[in-house]
């Protein structure tokens, strides 16, 4: 079953429970009190599957768990609203469950990017308030469809690569230049985008940012600054380093969008080999970061 298929049905198969592995990836180093930040992604918030009281008990597991200073969010924060036959009342009612969800982590900062799931391109009208990315930026309580923000000594970049095939448009590539060039010298920094930029899952599903070798040459201008790319879309937990910087695709909470998944999955729940899970970062103030892929039995 392809992915298309998938999200577009109204029904779909019920969740089970899930058993994971604990993966990380680490730079060496002593521990010198990093902060921890929670990076959630392709949450894919819909009604079926009691997906909603799922989503809130994951919340409540990295709180309790994890005690995170913040969270990032890297986009398809709901089921879906990109298709044609997307109605008004479907947007709307996955808005609400996001925003009912989001209760269980009040006070949090929620710093997120936008999927390509979440825009609703159906509207009636280009005019319609709900039409498009403009919608998702106040939904999402973001500034803007890119955005950077610096909190305890790191620097923090979200992307939007939701323009043609997957990539920056030249008014945002300019932005980030210009970004990068601004931040102060040796100014760790995390690059957030929906799509991954670089790594493994674009050779098994696609999906990946088709200006990767600009961004790439971009980063490398700023190996000082760009330690660490996080991003989602593929549902998979890959990393890989390049450059020194390390690009993690960190899964889908939903997994199989909050399903049983199919003959492909590994387990109950898994897309392909990965199961349904979060990150946890640990952001030191010497630029060295951790990433921790954690399954949820939700």
């Amino acid at each position: 079953m392809n992915r298309k298929s998938f999200i577009s049905k109204t029904a779909v198969l019920a969740g089970a429970a899930m058993t994971g592995h604990l993966q990380a990836l680490a730079t060496s180093g002593q521990n010198n009190s990093p902060i921890t930040v929670a990076h959630i992604t392709d949450v894919h918030i819909r009604s079926g599957d009691n997906a909603p009281e799922r989503f809130k008990k994951c919340l409540r597991e990295i709180i309790e768990k994890h005690m995170p200073a913040f969270f990032l969010n890297t986009g398809d924060s709901i089921h879906d609203a990109s298709y044609d036959n997307v109605k008004r009342e479907s947007v709307t009612e996955q808005g609400q469950l996001w925003d009912d969800g989001l209760q269980q982590v009040k006070g949090q900062d929620i710093y997120s990017c936008i999927g390509n799931h979440d825009p609703w391109w159906a509207a009636p009208d280009k005019k319609d308030a709900m039409y498009g990315k403009d919608y998702v930026v106040k939904r999402l309580k973001i500034p803007h469809r890119y955005y950077s923000f610096s909190r305890d000594g790191w620097h923090f970049i979200s992307l939007d690569g939701n323009n043609d095939k997957i990539s920056l448009d030249e008014e945002q590539f300019s932005w980030l230049e210009d970004d990068l060039a601004k931040t102060p010298a040796n100014t760790p920094t995390i690059v957030m985008s929906h799509y991954p930029i670089l790594g493994t899952t674009q050779l098994l599903v696609g999906g990946g940012h088709s200006d990767y070798k600009r961004l790439k040459d971009l980063f490398y201008k700023h190996k000082d600054k760009v330690k660490l790319c996080l991003s989602g879309h593929n549902h998979l937990s890959d990393h890989s380093n390049y450059n020194d910087v390390l690009y993690c695709c960190n899964g889908a909470m939903s997994g199989f969008w909050w399903g049983k998944g199919d003959k492909e999955s590994a387990g109950p729940g898994y897309y392909l080999e990965t199961p349904p899970g979060y990150a946890i970062l640990k952001l030191y103030k010497d630029g060295r970061v951790e990433n921790v892929y954690v399954p949820h039995n939700f």
